[in-house]
């Protein structure tokens, strides 16, 4: 029986597809696999079987760097939140949310602002620029700015997620016509993109990196896709840092004491107030979290 390892590019009904260094296989998991807690995704490295017959089933997952519940996805180098000017707008305590959830497993957030010739987006690129994370500008109709956002992924393993509609599958398009990406139009009586992305797949691009199209999300409940508590959730804010140690009490929460390096900081203007806002937003929800009730 050969023995072969590969990298897991889609998963769909159970069926992974694994690029290996002479091909492509579809695999099926051990089922043992289950027993075990271990769940296969995209972006996994794995040792994988195959018989005489051609059936090819998964021995072994590779240990993950980082991984994703939702996106379900493994050793992402880069995450690159994809916003809209309008048609929807943007929700900025939502996108904070996701950019924590990135921080808190160690990978580089970015954000991409789309559909900018439709109005304003200097509000947006100031905030999370002024964060220290990297934003991009594009106008998907023309593909202004979509030549540096595939500059900025080259090379990397990465994923594309933002809420329905805001032109994740265009931009792709934009940066790798090659795709051909399915998109739909905005439906003008719900104000949302219907959904065009089924399940999580990686493209391999001629730059030697992998991306990631994934399906929208929408729900404002990030314990649904990892959970932060509220001791861990400052350093999830990384405009945070420079003020850290320097409150009057050791164990301030950055939300209402007197004085809090983070408040001073926010008063001044070095941090945004809608990421503090953000923060204090997460901290509460956080507060009712027991830690002991989802210790596994």
């Amino acid at each position: 029986m050969a023995v072969y390892t590969g990298l897991i590019i889609k998963a769909v009904g159970g069926v992974y597809t694994v690029e290996a260094s002479d091909g492509i296989y579809d695999c099926k998991a051990r089922g043992v696999f289950r027993k075990m807690g271990i769940s296969p995704k995209c972006g996994d490295n794995v040792e994988f079987s195959c018989d005489k017959g051609g059936v090819c089933i998964i021995e072994r997952v590779m240990t993950r760097k980082n991984e994703l519940i939702r996106p379900p996805l493994a050793n992402l180098d880069l995450l690159l939140f994809v916003v809209s000017v309008c048609e929807p707008a943007p929700n900025f305590l939502l996108l904070d949310k996701f950019i924590a959830i990135a921080e808190f497993k160690s990978i580089e957030p970015a954000v991409v602002v789309t559909k900018t010739d439709k109005g304003d987006f200097s509000q947006i690129v100031s905030v999370y620029q002024r964060a220290g994370i990297p934003v991009f500008a594009a106008d998907n109709s023309t593909g202004q700015g979509s030549a540096e956002v595939r500059d900025f992924i080259s090379g990397k393993l990465c994923a594309f997620t933002g809420n329905t509609g805001v032109g994740k599958s265009s931009l792709l398009n934009n940066m790798f016509p090659q795709l051909n990406l399915s998109t739909n139009e905005i439906s003008a009586k719900l104000g949302r993109g219907k959904h065009t992305t089924r399940h999580v797949e990686l493209f391999k691009t001629d730059s030697g990196g992998y991306i990631a199209d994934t399906p929208g999300f929408s729900t404002l409940e990030t314990n649904k896709y990892d959970i932060i508590f509220k001791d861990r959730l400052a350093g999830c804010f990384r405009e945070f840092a420079p003020y850290d140690g320097e409150c009057r009490f050791p164990n301030c929460s950055h939300t209402s004491e007197k004085g809090c390096a983070v408040i001073k900081a926010v008063r001044s203007g070095n941090i945004t107030t809608s990421r503090h806002e953000s923060y204090v937003a997460m901290y509460e929800e956080a507060k009712l979290l027991k830690e002991w009730e989802h210790r596994k």
